[in-house]
């Protein structure tokens, strides 16, 4: 069989190196062999280590910047353009940026596909009022760019994909192919009395503030694992959680397998890795009220408003306090998860990928 060439962006530092991963992966027995050009840090030992493991992948450290840590617009074209430059030497059939921005320019032969899993107009949206300050301006209309480049367009979720649209004006909305992972429920040890969460921290979309004040409320502990500080100098100092700091998967692996009650309380979250990871594992499940979240999780999850810490609190110890009711709740989440697989991921990606052929790309204006 003839192994198709997929050239995709990823980046050590956030969710996006998971969906690479288990993408790649999961490609392979659809006869694709993927590249990943990696943007931001280098890949530490342990992420080398992982994509070592996965078949038919290759990757390039670029060197070049992560799009939403660049200081200007000129920065962000510029690694755009180095990137496209690359497509046209290594001749993929198909390339798939993960944000939007970096497709602001484009190799004209070679089909683009853009994947969004998040960025600053949509952040903005859900999370202040107003004009947008002028860093954020020149992202989103480089973004807008983007998206206006692309032969294709991939969201993780419907409500975020509607987001996406009303955000950038787009006459139709993206694509959803919702998130998968590739990871086995680890083996359940006793349930613990305890309350546990996961993401970047630092980033105020995931509202650490209410989950900080659950905690204070709270008489047994509330874990939270991922860093306070963000590339990008935003950092935040809980209080009252039990600080983790950034765990890897075996650590994230032990830590779900004693089926704690996990919480998310995101304002914004275009899909959310780590939740679908604990309900993998059994978890029941306390999220924030949003759009995404009743998509994904709507019968399989309890449902509060982002900021109500008393009601989070009080949810929580109704969970603690009954074991049946717990464990129902963990069963529903785990059933739900099956939905979310990357095998299913994949299927879609390789159906979209295989609409497109170079005479699908579009030609240069």
């Amino acid at each position: 069989m003839t192994m198709r060439h997929l050239l995709m962006t990823a980046d050590a530092v956030g969710g996006v190196w998971t969906y690479a991963l288990d993408l790649a992966q999961q490609l392979a027995p659809h006869g694709y062999r993927t590249t990943l050009a990696i943007l931001g840090p280098s890949p530490d030992a342990a992420q080398r280590a992982a994509m070592e493991r996965v078949e038919g992948l290759s990757w390039i450290d670029t060197g070049l910047p992560l799009d939403w840590t660049a200081p200007d617009a000129a920065s962000v074209r510029a690694t755009a353009t180095a990137l496209a430059t690359l497509a046209g030497e290594l001749r993929p059939d198909l390339f798939q940026v993960n944000a939007p921005a970096l497709a602001c320019a484009r190799h004209p032969d070679i089909p683009l596909i853009v994947a969004t899993h998040s960025c600053m107009a949509t952040w903005w949206d859900a999370m202040e009022s107003g004009p947008m300050p002028a860093d954020f301006a020149w992202r989103t209309d480089l973004a807008r760019e983007g998206l206006a480049q692309a032969d294709r367009c991939v969201v993780p979720t419907a409500a975020f994909g509607e987001a996406v649209a009303r955000c950038y004006g787009l006459g139709t909305a993206p694509m959803a192919v919702h998130n998968g992972r590739l990871t086995k429920p680890p083996q359940p040890s006793a349930p613990h009395d305890c309350v546990f969460t996961a993401g970047r921290l630092w980033d105020r979309a995931k509202n650490v503030q209410t989950m900080d004040a659950v905690a204070g409320r709270l008489a047994i502990p509330f874990k939270a694992a991922g860093s306070l500080a963000g590339p990008n100098g935003e950092r935040v100092e809980p209080r009252h959680l039990c600080l983790l700091g950034q765990v890897d998967g075996d650590r994230m692996a032990q830590c779900l397998s004693a089926r704690p009650v996990f919480v998310s309380a995101a304002r914004y979250e275009p899909f959310g890795l780590a939740v679908l990871e604990a309900a993998a594992a059994g978890c029941a499940l306390v999220l924030s009220d949003i759009p995404t979240f009743r998509e994904l999780w709507d019968g399989a999850a309890l449902f509060l408003p982002p900021d109500d810490d008393k009601g989070f609190a009080r949810v929580i110890e109704g969970l603690i306090g009954d074991v049946r009711w717990r464990a129902e709740m963990g069963e529903e989440a785990a059933i739900r998860a099956q939905r979310y697989s990357a095998q299913n991921m994949a299927d879609q990606m390789a159906q979209l990928y295989g609409a497109l052929t170079p005479n699908s790309a579009r030609r240069a204006a």
